[in-house]
């Protein structure tokens, strides 16, 4: 069950009572910090409701290993621990934000990338509003989610429950593999791709690898699980996802076509099932890839295999909109559009790809 911690006027009229932990007008904050408080210029946003909720999982149960002696904290007593049992593993942590009043026909749902969480959509490395806020602040209920075995979904050390050990990148991977520097050696150097628009400061660079997180390159079909219970309770959304969660995004509407209504993809790293092509013949998608893919080692045949299968969907009758940003005039946008410097720009072009689609009233 749900529970409302502040309804409607009554949190708009909190949130304004608080004290402005901003800077003093003529005071800068920290390099690379993001400023408190509501964003310059942004009326505050109004909630029916907001809270947080785990579902999926299933029980690995352990046996034959033995107990040991734990010392939870420094001065405290050690504890017997059996690891023989049964656990719970699996799970999949949401957050809502209701905003009032709602436009958004259905709920929108952020699924995130590998290696990261949610907090992709909440927040960019240099402190502005994310795409959580845009949506919020044009009336759809947004879900974020962090996957199976990251953030707050926790995550198990069981090799036997994972079939895998972790991936953790270095400082160097993601601005040299997400399309920011130009090439190898470019973070020692600080050069970046010409017109880039991730922002490429020291301190912003260093707030999103604070972001990142291990991965399990072992874990999807516990993971597609997460996402089918979250839409199975949710009910349905339109579904928005990045980079590894375009993945997880097809193939939990080829399984659930009829909680889909509509399926958003910002560069997404794999495909769906092929076999299984004309399971979204009902669900209209837009797919979006941003700059410097021609020049990348990888990102011309990870996209040409994402417009085969776009190809696929609509030769069963579907329709897929596919969107190479540049076209479109927009440029400089690295594998994290939504972090971006021009993140809401691309943000307003799904909001009216939506809009064209009936889905925001």
């Amino acid at each position: 069950m749900r529970r409302t911690f502040l309804r409607g006027a009554a949190l708009t009229a909190a949130v304004a009572a608080l004290p402005d932990a901003a800077p003093a007008q003529g005071t800068a904050a920290p390099a690379g910090a993001p400023m408190a408080g509501p964003a310059p210029g942004k009326a505050p946003i109004t909630l029916s409701d907001f809270g947080s909720f785990h579902v999926g999982g299933r029980d690995f149960v352990i046996s034959g290993q033995p107990a040991r002696e734990v010392l939870f904290s420094p001065g405290g007593q050690p504890a017997r621990v059996d690891p023989n049992g049964t656990y719970v593993i699996g799970g999949m942590y949401a957050g809502y934000m209701i905003p009032s009043p709602q436009r958004g026909r259905f709920p929108l749902l952020m699924w995130h990338g590998g290696g990261l969480t949610g907090v992709t959509w909440e927040t960019t490395p240099d402190g502005r509003e994310g795409w959580q806020h845009f949506f919020l602040r044009r009336g759809w209920p947004v879900y974020v989610s962090d996957a199976t075995e990251r953030g707050r979904s926790g995550w198990t050390m069981i090799p036997e429950a994972t079939g895998g050990q972790p991936v953790f990148l270095t400082e160097n991977n993601p601005w040299e593999r997400f399309r920011i520097g130009d090439g190898p050696g470019s973070l020692a150097r600080g050069t970046t791709l010409p017109g880039n628009q991730f922002p490429a400061d020291k301190d912003s660079y260093r707030n999103f690898m604070r972001q990142n997180v291990p991965r399990f390159t072992t874990t999807d079909e516990l993971t597609l699980e997460s996402y089918g219970a979250l839409l199975d309770r949710v009910g349905p959304s339109v579904v928005l996802v990045h980079s590894q969660g375009g993945f997880f995004g097809w193939r939990a509407a080829q399984e659930r076509p009829d909680k889909v209504r509509a399926l958003v993809l910002v560069e997404p790293a794999a495909t769906g099932d092929m076999a299984k092509a004309a399971a979204l013949k009902d669900v209209p998608m837009l797919v979006l890839y941003g700059d410097y893919i021609d020049g990348d080692a990888r990102w011309p045949t990870i996209r040409a295999n994402g417009v085969r299968f776009a190809e696929a969907i609509r030769a069963a009758g579907g329709s897929v909109d596919v969107v190479n940003l540049p076209e479109r005039g927009i440029r400089g946008n690295s594998h994290m559009i939504m972090m971006d410097r021009n993140s809401d720009q691309v943000a307003a072009l799904v909001q009216d790809w939506l809009v064209a689609k009936g889905l925001w009233a």
